[in-house]
């Protein structure tokens, strides 16, 4: 039949990839764990089983990808050595196994790029440059670099051996637990749900695959109802937001994937509150999209068996700090109050024994004599209290507007 009859294009990628990268990477990535999670089945309605790629050496599934093109290569090749772009994941996973298959690396990264992340990648041997003010401005010049320098360029997602690597995850997943009936993945640039669907397809044609992004960096969500993406915005989910898509990986997942959710901030920071406080483990906010999206659509969960790929667990200190105190916050838990009283001796005293008695944890205390609402021979009082929850949370507001000290929340 002719191609425009509807018949689709050839994919770039088989199952016979995917299972060739499986044999060349075997060993040298963790073969990571697939785990039931009882508490997160509760929460989300689903039969949830994780698949903890967060545990491999760089704490990412970029590995995969990374090590099998490195494979791939000529011995001319890799006396040549290869360069790849990259703000994160990717960077390390090539940085790291390069060094160990003595291939001279580059990585090339944004100007703004964390310290912690340009240090973490020289310290696997690369030569890192510094260049652009974005991800696209970085790419430009490490083609540059490519060419100038004859370098072979490792795509972070639009290539092959990369998609095929990627894909050696669903192999392991329904090794594991046969039964899944639901993929949940991440989306990126689209190599890590495009070689686990073409896996996972090819083994069991049953099941579905699910894609999330961050509502922020809609880019496949778009593309696969043939609209135009429209993406920018600071998400916690930095892995994944991408404005454009592979072209490789589009075509895959037009072709394999059922649908592509998106998901808000909120549902990202309480995903990766929940792998943190219940799995105890820490993801990155796009490691925990795939959670998230059974937050935000438990509809489309409900009562099934899912498989979710926590992809990585390279989060910034403060922000996964930052993430579960703002978590503690929503719960309830820790709370800003506010309060006028008489500027006398001993009233900061009362207040804090009424909030001792009361089972209360004042954090933080801060007083203002010289806000012009606070009468002249008066004293304002913001105190971040801890608590058990939002109900005790209110008996101590309750205790102090009892004993002449009302509060105003803040």
């Amino acid at each position: 039949m002719p191609a425009d009859q509807g018949v689709p294009p050839p994919l770039a990628v088989t199952f016979d990839d995917v299972a060739r990268a499986a044999k060349q990477i075997h060993g040298s990535v963790e073969r990571t764990p697939l785990r039931h999670s009882r508490t997160l089945s509760e929460i989300t309605g689903a039969d949830v089983w994780i698949k903890f790629e967060n545990l491999q050496f760089t704490a990412s599934f970029k590995e995969r990808g990374a090590l099998n093109k490195l494979l791939s290569l000529t011995p001319a090749e890799r006396k040549a050595g290869v360069i790849a772009m990259s703000a994160g994941n990717h960077a390390q996973g090539v940085a790291y196994h390069a060094a160990r298959l003595g291939i001279p690396a580059t990585i090339v990264m944004p100007l703004g790029t964390p310290f912690v992340k340009v240090e973490h990648t020289r310290k696997h041997g690369a030569r890192v440059l510094l260049h652009g003010e974005g991800v696209a401005e970085a790419a430009t010049y490490a083609y540059q670099v490519k060419d100038r320098e004859g370098l072979v360029f490792v795509h972070p997602y639009d290539d092959a051996h990369v998609i095929a690597g990627q894909g050696t995850i669903a192999g392991e997943m329904l090794e594991d637990e046969p039964g899944l009936e639901v993929l949940v993945i991440p989306i990126g640039g689209g190599g890590l749900i495009s070689g686990n669907a073409i896996a996972a397809k090819h083994l069991k044609p049953s099941i579905e695959i699910i894609g999330v992004e961050a509502r922020m960096y809609p880019s496949m969500h778009a593309i696969m109802r043939g609209e135009e993406p429209v993406c920018g915005g600071q998400t916690i989910a930095e892995g994944i937001a991408v404005k454009q898509v592979g072209e490789m990986t589009r075509v895959i997942a037009r072709a394999l994937v059922k649908d592509v959710l998106l998901v808000d901030e909120p549902h990202l920071e309480q995903a990766v509150n929940l792998f943190a406080n219940v799995e105890k483990t820490v993801s990155e906010g796009a490691g925990a999209a795939a959670l998230a999206a059974l937050i935000a659509h438990p509809h489309v969960f409900q009562g099934r068996k899912v498989g979710l790929v926590l992809c990585g667990g390279n989060i910034d200190p403060r922000l996964l700090a930052s993430v579960l105190t703002r978590a503690l916050v929503r719960e309830g838990r820790i709370s800003s109050l506010r309060l006028i009283g008489d500027d006398r001796p001993g009233l900061l005293s009362k207040v804090s024994k009424i909030i001792g008695d009361m089972g209360g944890n004042i954090i933080e205390v801060a007083h203002n004599r010289l806000a012009l609402d606070v009468p002249a021979k008066g004293a304002e009082f913001d105190l971040l209290i801890e608590t058990r929850d939002a109900q005790h949370t209110q008996e101590v507001v309750d205790a102090l507007a009892s004993a002449g000290y009302p509060p105003r929340r803040l």
